[in-house]
């Protein structure tokens, strides 16, 4: 069970209760003035993130490789979103858990992340098959 779902409504309450029994009402105005303080600057960071990725197309991502590089383990869906600046494209069934997402770049390579509860738990860059052999590089002759 996820005990933040839990320890928040807690604490908000537990903060209202200290507000009326040291202050009375004026105390619980002032607290419930923090929380929806509190409550608005997390809508406000969702709506924020979400208007930046509704500019770009679902799945999309600058560069694949850049993604698998700032990705850490914990994160949750929102900050990925946020670094991506898109929606990922979603793989697993609707509802799901664990809910897999994929960011694919220009260049074909994409990262697929797995979030368990909201949370990244594992991802995995994938990167096509080069077509064509590099070109040999030209060997300059040592100077006399």
């Amino acid at each position: 069970m996820n005990f933040r779902n839990l320890v928040v409504p807690l604490a908000a309450v537990g903060g209202l209760a200290f507000g009326y029994v040291q202050y009375g009402w004026p105390g619980v105005a002032a607290v419930g003035g923090g929380l929806m303080m509190w409550a608005l600057l997390h809508f406000t960071r969702l709506m924020n993130v979400l208007k930046k990725a509704a500019d770009r197309p679902i799945g999309h991502v600058g560069s694949a490789v850049m993604l698998n590089a700032k990705l850490r383990p914990g994160v949750n869906l929102m900050h990925v979103v946020a670094m991506t600046r898109s929606l990922g494209q979603l793989l697993s069934d609707d509802g799901a858990q664990p809910e897999l997402y994929r960011w694919t770049d220009g260049s074909r390579s994409f990262v697929t992340c797995e979030f368990k509860n909201g949370k990244l738990v594992k991802w995995e860059l994938v990167r096509p098959a080069q077509d064509e052999a590099p070109a040999p590089v030209a060997e300059v002759p040592p100077a006399p």
